[in-house]
């Protein structure tokens, strides 16, 4: 499905994917007093452009929601400045109007109204006049999907729907900002690919995402960029793929079809690799000297370990376990 976002968001999203939809330079937010004065936020500088998926990452405690927060004009920074397509959020209203949030367990839906109702409620909530919001309503359901679901109470339709309608809901106003927090979390399988599907259309129609998870296989799926915050500081800010090379190693893994020989083994082993009867542990940039050793050898497989994003998460919290020690 490609979706093609109603109304007026055409209009306002940026023509080109350099066009920087949320612009955050040095932030900085402390709670406390004295000795108990607390650095929840120190020094955090992150763009998103428009068409963009961003997977912002952190553990427990890391500053991640005081950095949403300061974002999105909940919470005013003690130094820095936010901007949402060029304009203030702490001083000028309009840059909230062009934020959209999803929040995790559906919390931003009413149970008891149907899906347009709802889409007409927060539609109203956002100064959306009540006849364009049931036209932009009418638009998404169909386009989600949930067209025959349009009376029914949101209460009764499945965990799946429910999610894309929260996104739906969040889109009502034609955002340019979304801020997509867990949007897979508790789904099924199929539900699940059918949010990401969703969520990459989003994307494409121009919309600048701000995904926060703990699911980092979907994170790793869904983001053209991760940002890694702990301690209140960024520790890594990648486009993702290049981030997870960069963890992955040059250690590979040869399943020989026949037992390596002793003479092969001993100049294998000279290279740094090991040998256990007919499999082969190397690390070292001399593949392909050690392949003409194994040569005339039968080769069945040859196998690089490749890292994943939780990989490069769990090294990076790692290190700031240690750091604390």
């Amino acid at each position: 499905m490609t979706l093609s976002l109603p109304l007026d968001l055409a209009k306002s999203t940026p023509e080109s994917a350099s066009d920087i939809t949320l612009d955050a330079n040095h932030l900085k937010k402390s709670y406390g007093r004295g000795k108990r004065r607390f650095e929840a936020v120190r020094d955090v500088s992150l763009q998103l452009f428009a068409g963009e998926v961003l997977a912002f990452l952190g553990p427990n405690g890391a500053g991640k929601t005081t950095t949403i927060k300061m974002m999105s004009g909940l919470v005013r920074p003690d130094a820095g400045q936010v901007r949402i397509d060029g304009l203030d959020p702490h001083r000028q209203s309009g840059a909230l109007k062009r934020v959209g949030a999803v929040l995790e367990g559906n919390r931003n839906l009413y149970w008891r109204l149907t899906p347009l109702e709802n889409i007409e409620y927060f539609g109203g909530l956002r100064q959306v006049p009540r006849r364009i919001a049931r036209q932009r309503g009418e638009h998404l359901l169909e386009q989600f999907g949930l067209s025959d679901k349009y009376k029914t109470p949101v209460q009764k339709l499945s965990r799946g729907m429910q999610q894309k309608l929260a996104i739906a809901v969040a889109l009502v106003h034609q955002p340019t900002l979304l801020l997509l927090d867990e949007p897979t979390l508790g789904l099924d399988v199929e539900a699940s690919e059918t949010v990401k599907t969703l969520v990459r259309d989003v994307a494409a129609a121009g919309c600048a995402i701000l995904l926060t998870t703990h699911q980092l296989d979907v994170a790793e799926e869904l983001s053209d960029r991760v940002a890694i915050i702990r301690q209140g500081q960024i520790v890594a800010e990648q486009p993702t793929q290049e981030l997870i090379q960069q963890f992955s190693g040059s250690t590979y893994r040869i399943d020989c079809g026949a037992t390596v020989d002793p003479q092969r083994a001993q100049k294998i082993t000279a290279l740094g690799g090991t040998v256990a009867s007919d499999q082969i542990h190397f690390s070292g940039d001399a593949l392909y000297e050690l392949l003409d050793i194994l040569r005339p050898l039968p080769i069945k497989e040859i196998r690089q370990d490749q890292a994943d994003l939780t990989d490069v998460f769990l090294s990076l919290i790692r290190n700031d376990r240690t750091d604390k020690r």
